[in-house]
């Protein structure tokens, strides 16, 4: 038995007209009523005494109501805490760092919204790792070496690390050639004050001098302070990026220094699987792949070459 024709002769005792009903369903009356007269010829019965202007049930008509009535009244209410209940799962919880946030995530979010209109993103920051279990985040975006005990973790790109300063800086003390050069300028630090004695190691450069100098807690405070004229500062190649394109700061050496640490896609190892955080994952990575392999990719070459 179709069930749009029992939907039909629901909705038309519902209205007690086949025009009312038809007017309802954007359909004509005469396929309202083609509807019915199936009905009752594949039912054998009449549910329908007719008049010139008016139509009332018969009894087999009101005894078929009474039973289906129920039934369709319990499927809309079905459907209706359906909606609801996607309505507030298509809500994802992602949780990073504000300078990956404001630099690399937001400029993108339109094209995601784009694709999935249905999807609400709530965004939020922090600097240290959140507690996705407590704090209610489906998944986060986290610069580590991949050790995340008891969460799922998708390994997305290693990023670069760009010696970056005011042109303005280089334009008053001596200029940048080799990486050692770097120490007759003042040193912006990253909170564990590690990241300079690191990277002069890394190119055999070894000086006591490397730890002195201002600390910021992310790499957006350290661009800014490069863009006051404060100094020099190593930062992520992806959070320096929309500075150097405006022109605030500029590399100063030609070469990117590659990292142990890289971006990875975190969340509950029972979320790993949602639907949302697969749209989001898949997206990310289409992402990644504009980011090296499209337009994006000039610039980092470029960048390269500057001095």
């Amino acid at each position: 038995m179709p069930l749009s024709s029992l939907h039909i002769f629901v909705e038309v005792c519902r209205y007690n007209s086949m025009k009312k009903t038809a007017d309802a369903l954007c359909v004509t009356p005469g396929a309202i009523s083609q509807q019915i007269k199936s009905l009752e010829e594949r039912m054998s019965v009449r549910l329908f005494e007719r008049s010139h202007r008016e139509i009332s049930l018969t009894g087999a008509g009101q005894n078929l109501l009474d039973q289906l009535a129920v039934s369709f009244d319990n499927i809309e209410a079905v459907w209706e805490d359906f909606e609801s209940f996607r309505s507030r799962s298509a809500r994802l919880s992602v949780n990073t760092t504000s300078s990956f946030a404001s630099s690399w995530l937001i400029p993108r979010l339109t094209r995601f919204h784009q694709h999935w209109p249905d999807i609400e993103i709530n965004l939020s920051t922090s600097q240290s790792p959140a507690d996705l279990r407590r704090d209610g985040i489906d998944v986060a975006v986290r610069l580590g070496l991949g050790s995340f005990p008891g969460l799922h973790s998708e390994k997305l790109w290693a990023p670069k690390i760009l010696t970056i300063a005011h042109p303005r800086l280089l334009e008053k003390d001596r200029k940048i050639e080799t990486p050692a050069d770097c120490l007759f300028y003042p040193l912006l630090q990253d909170a564990s004050r590690s990241i300079w004695k690191l990277w002069f190691k890394s190119h055999g450069v070894e000086d006591h001098r490397s730890r002195r100098g201002s600390s910021f807690t992310d790499d957006h405070l350290l661009i800014d302070a490069v863009i006051a004229g404060q100094g020099l500062a190593l930062v992520s190649d992806v959070h320096a990026r929309p500075a150097i394109e405006a022109g605030l700061v500029v590399p100063v050496l030609k070469a990117a220094t590659d990292v142990e640490a890289a971006y990875y896609l975190v969340s509950t190892q029972e979320k790993a699987e949602d639907w949302k955080i697969n749209i989001f994952r898949t997206w990310l990575k289409t992402e990644v792949k504009l980011f090296f392999g499209g337009s994006e990719h000039l610039f980092l070459a470029e960048q390269r070459e500057c001095v």
